[in-house]
């Protein structure tokens, strides 16, 4: 595809594209790309941050943002305008098929041709802007929708990189291998494995006990010479938040200096923060690596706000 196409024109100015892969679906790929997106944008560097939600027979993200009734993507002069998650200040671009069904329990019956046309939508035509990150939030697999990904966003080779997500037990482990190895087929940077539901976290005393297994992404990282990046635990608040999160926006402390963007707010204030927090700065660290004697170059992630 040419360095000139109207998808290469359109993300000229997104430094950083991060695909979010999971082998086997049920493994919290989707809390994963949110929790990722608003941790990098709660960095003390304030970038600008956009999600876009491939999964197309099942987009979850408006519903993890808040923003799965009553938003409307409107049509301009110079392309679609995504939804600002975070209203007023303009840092969290979401864009998902989500919201251009009528209703949101409609099913989305697409055969491969017409989920590739709707990418490449999406890629070109939705108005990006300048974006320091875009996570994108793949569906399970390696389908149509990965192969039309890599193929639309091959002239951006350079900037893309991939974050696999698994759950310890061994048959997601299995389906996680293979996304591994969809990586190197295609020739997809890997940032690292994230093991999600790693143990549980007691809601009263904050005790994590290993309801499932834990180790198991780990030591797939370690035979498969991939970073490991962290195991994030069932947080049970994680879990209120992200199902009910219209509940949270609703509830802005006014007190709260972040209460323009409540959910951020409800966000930092669950264990899953803190634990991800240790994440984005691996995350960071791959994506920008310091030279010797170089002070922290453009694009490398910086601390979380709040001493996270």
């Amino acid at each position: 595809m040419s360095t000139d196409s109207p998808i290469a024109r359109r993300l000229a100015n997104v430094k950083h594209i991060i695909l979010v892969l999971s082998g086997k679906g049920g493994v919290g790929k989707s809390s994963v790309s949110t929790q990722l997106a608003l941790s990098l944008y709660a960095l003390e560097s304030s970038p600008k941050v956009g999600i876009l939600d491939v999964d197309l027979t099942g987009p979850s993200i408006p519903r993890m943002f808040g923003v799965d009734e009553g938003y409307d993507v409107h049509q301009s002069s110079t392309g679609w305008v995504p939804i600002y998650v975070d209203g007023a200040e303009g840092r969290l671009a979401c864009m998902s098929v989500g919201f251009l069904l009528k209703r949101k329990e409609d099913s989305v019956v697409w055969r491969g041709p017409k989920k590739n046309a709707m990418i490449r939508q999406f890629l070109s035509d939705v108005r990006w802007g300048d974006l320091d990150y875009l996570v994108v939030d793949t569906p399970p697999g390696t389908g149509d929708e990965h192969l039309s990904l890599m193929e639309h966003l091959a002239p951006l080779q350079t900037r893309l990189s991939s974050v696999i997500v698994t759950t310890p037990q061994a048959v997601a482990l299995t389906d996680a291998i293979k996304g591994i190895s969809f990586t190197r087929v295609v020739s997809l940077p890997m940032l690292g494995l994230i093991e999600n539901m790693s143990g549980y976290v007691c809601p009263c005393c904050g005790e994590i006990s290993n309801i499932f297994s834990t180790g198991g992404g780990e030591e797939l990282a370690k035979r498969e010479s991939i970073p490991f990046l962290g195991r994030l635990p069932v947080d049970t608040e994680l879990v209120d938040l992200l199902d009910h999160p219209a509940a949270a926006i609703s509830q802005g402390d006014p007190q709260d200096s972040s209460s323009t963007f409540p959910l951020l707010a409800k966000y930092k204030q669950t264990p899953s923060f803190a634990l991800f927090s240790v994440i984005v700065r691996k995350i960071g660290d791959a994506l920008s690596p310091p030279s010797s004697g170089e002070s922290d170059p453009a694009g490398r992630v910086e601390p979380l706000v709040d001493g996270a």
